[in-house]
């Protein structure tokens, strides 16, 4: 099977999906809209433009199927008449405030093939069928390290308790303000950190080198650093935002909170406790190689529904 994948840009989650087909001998073209991408600086409308022709000059005959992984891609992939179309939303397009991405997604999910969501919560969203496949998480990348190693990696004070907000502090969605306030409300001697930016093969030193994970995002169609951190078996403390209940749901020492004294309060009495969750057992389901065989099964009947011309 030989697949064109379009993409925004290429996040961890997406290049664990391309490694998990390539593994299961599906040929893969990156396509990826041009420019440079950032949170506070995203593509274009100009890059977008010149997307276009790109797909269309990319040879669609050499392809069984293109996918359209995020939903501003989607429109690009539905253009060419002859593929069949998947779509994968990744959560800021479907749950965007502004109205005509919303409206844009929502669209492209009625006319695409099939329609993956990460996230059961994100059908909220949605007026069209989907299928549910979880984003792979590699435990053999994400995985427990003894926390005086890590604190070493990162450079972190050996005595010292860390809660670690995963973002960048100037994204207003994950509202570091309100995690700054919770850190200091709490009865805790702990200093939160930052981190963004960093190597993927270095998060596993960030989180395991942490007292907890907090998270106090506004809205979330993941987010996949939860994830990450219970395969660490590393302590959560979040708001309810995206697949974060269902993922943190039977494990230990996390907490799922809705107000800023839950969330103090859960904080304090994980860093009361010296043992770490279990987190990993569950995780452990969403190895890369589980998700490359449920989205070839997927591919494989977005094929039988469309007969792709020879």
């Amino acid at each position: 099977m030989r697949t064109l994948q379009l993409t925004t840009y290429r996040r961890s989650f997406f290049e664990e999906q391309i490694a998990a087909l390539r593994s299961r001998g599906i040929e893969c073209t990156v396509l990826e809209v041009p420019g440079e991408y950032t949170a506070d600086d995203p593509r274009t409308l100009t890059e977008y433009l010149q997307y276009y022709p790109e797909v269309l000059e990319h040879g669609l005959d050499s392809y069984d199927l293109v996918h359209a992984n995020h939903g501003l891609t989607a429109p690009f992939a539905l253009a060419q008449p002859t593929r069949p179309v998947v779509t994968t939303f990744w959560g800021s397009e479907l749950m965007s405030q502004r109205g005509w991405q919303t409206k844009l997604s929502r669209a492209s999910a009625r006319l695409s093939d099939r329609v993956i969501l990460p996230s059961e919560r994100m059908g909220e969203f949605l007026d069209s069928p989907y299928t549910h496949i979880p984003f792979p998480v590699d435990t053999d990348v994400f995985e427990p390290i003894e926390r005086a190693t890590a604190k070493a990696y990162v450079g972190w004070e050996a005595d010292s308790a860390d809660i670690l907000f995963p973002y960048d502090p100037s994204r207003p969605e994950k509202d570091f303000e309100r995690a700054a306030g919770i850190v200091e409300a709490a009865n805790i001697d702990a200093e939160l950190r930052t981190v963004s930016g960093k190597a993927y093969a270095e998060m596993p030193y960030y989180l395991n080198a942490s007292d907890a994970v907090l998270v106090t995002s506004k809205r979330e169609s993941g987010p996949m650093i939860v994830r990450e951190a219970a395969a660490c078996n590393v302590p959560i403390v979040s708001t309810d935002v995206g697949f974060v209940r269902e993922t943190l749901d039977g494990i230990e020492q996390c907490a799922v909170c809705e107000s800023d004294l839950q969330l103090a309060g859960a904080l304090e009495v994980i860093l009361s406790n010296e043992w770490r969750p279990n987190g990993r057992d569950t995780i452990e389901t969403l190895h890369p190689e589980r998700f490359g065989r449920e989205l070839e099964t997927l591919y494989a009947s977005a094929l039988d529904r469309r007969e792709v011309p020879a």
